[in-house]
């Protein structure tokens, strides 16, 4: 890879850790794609292991605030979602069950927007911890159903928990990818490289998280998780 490649990549990585840093995912979901396009060697190894240096700095910076009984209800839902995702996969046309994907995460927004106030409780974390494990398996959205649960939550407890949660997600994957041979030493490397700038992103975030906080931490759910629903039903259907 070519230093300007390299440098674009790292911008990418900087934009996306700022995001999560303020609104507490998006890392991945803007990330995942433009770097997919410069180089396919970037994803997802690579993204995974500066995901989770982001997660832990995500974590300890508001790590008063982390719900486990809540991270661990979530997990629970996670596996089984992985094992549907990768069922879908195998025995279900790709571009058709992105777009019900896809679909699913924009009605999920509108009903946001209008009515629907999602409760937070052991049920509901389970589901969307399925959700989460079987979007994210199939079309790499898997943020959005964890995320739209804490709409409503204060900005340090959806932060540090979801931090948490997506730390755990990612080594679970890691971990998968490390078993069927997916894990070169060059993904260590280029992971390196990229550190750098997510920590300036995370960095930037520390003194705009305040000014993103109630409503506006709510708007910056919604809209991370509808851009990211926008961008899969666009490519599902051309």
């Amino acid at each position: 890879m070519s230093v300007q490649l390299l440098l674009v990549a790292g911008l990418i990585m900087l934009a996306g850790a700022l995001v999560q840093g303020v609104v507490g995912y998006g890392l991945n979901l803007l990330a995942g794609p433009l770097m997919a396009l410069i180089d396919p060697a970037l994803v997802p190894v690579p993204l995974l292991l500066v995901a989770c240096g982001n997660a832990v700095m995500s974590a300890t910076r508001e790590r008063g605030h982390i719900e486990w009984r809540n991270v661990w209800w979530a997990l629970g839902g996670r596996i089984p979602g992985n094992i549907l995702g990768v069922l879908a996969i195998a025995l279900l046309p790709a571009r058709g069950f992105n777009l019900a994907v896809g679909l699913s995460v924009l009605v999920c927004v509108g009903l946001s927007l209008i009515t629907w106030t999602p409760k937070l409780n052991r049920h509901s974390l389970v589901v969307a911890g399925t959700a989460s494990g079987a979007f994210g398996t199939t079309s790499a959205i898997g943020g959005p159903p964890i995320a739209l649960l804490y709409q409503n939550e204060e900005g340090p407890t959806v932060r540090a928990t979801l931090g948490v949660y997506f730390l755990l997600s990612s080594v679970s994957s890691l971990v998968t990818l490390l078993v069927v041979g997916e894990v070169k030493v060059e993904h260590l490397w280029i992971a390196l490289l990229l550190v750098p700038f997510m920590a300036v992103g995370f960095l930037l975030s520390s003194p705009l998280r305040k000014f993103v906080e109630g409503p506006r931490l709510r708007t910056g759910i919604l809209a991370v998780a509808g851009l990211a629903a926008v961008v899969l039903v666009g490519k599902s259907v051309l």
